[in-house]
């Protein structure tokens, strides 16, 4: 039996998330082996394997408001902050966020 977890976006539809494994969140692109115990967390304390700590923690996204266009500008500035720079690498992948699970409609 396959278990299904999942999370409403703004407009009130249920967006299904199954328990599969992802090499990079979901939401703002971190390869998830960078982040704290491999992901997020879900409402019960275990491992969510689609996003990482610091876009999902117990079991809500910490800024559920945002944009793909605020995502974006907040990935630039993590990259740069950490001595990326900002050449056609962070770019690119700057705009594969847009494409990320979480901002599929």
């Amino acid at each position: 039996m396959v278990k299904f977890n999942y999370y409403k976006k703004k407009s009130g539809n249920k967006k299904y998330m199954d328990n599969q494994s992802y090499k990079n969140c979901q939401s703002c692109g971190m390869p998830l082996k960078r982040s704290p115990n491999g992901g997020g967390t879900n409402v019960d304390g275990t491992i969510n394997k689609m996003y990482c700590i610091y876009c999902y923690e117990n079991g809500q996204f910490k800024h559920p408001d945002w944009t793909v266009v605020q995502m974006q500008e907040f990935v630039k500035g993590k990259m740069k902050a950490m001595g990326f720079p900002m050449s056609l690498f962070a770019t690119m992948f700057v705009k594969k966020i847009p494409a990320l699970q979480r901002w599929i409609k």
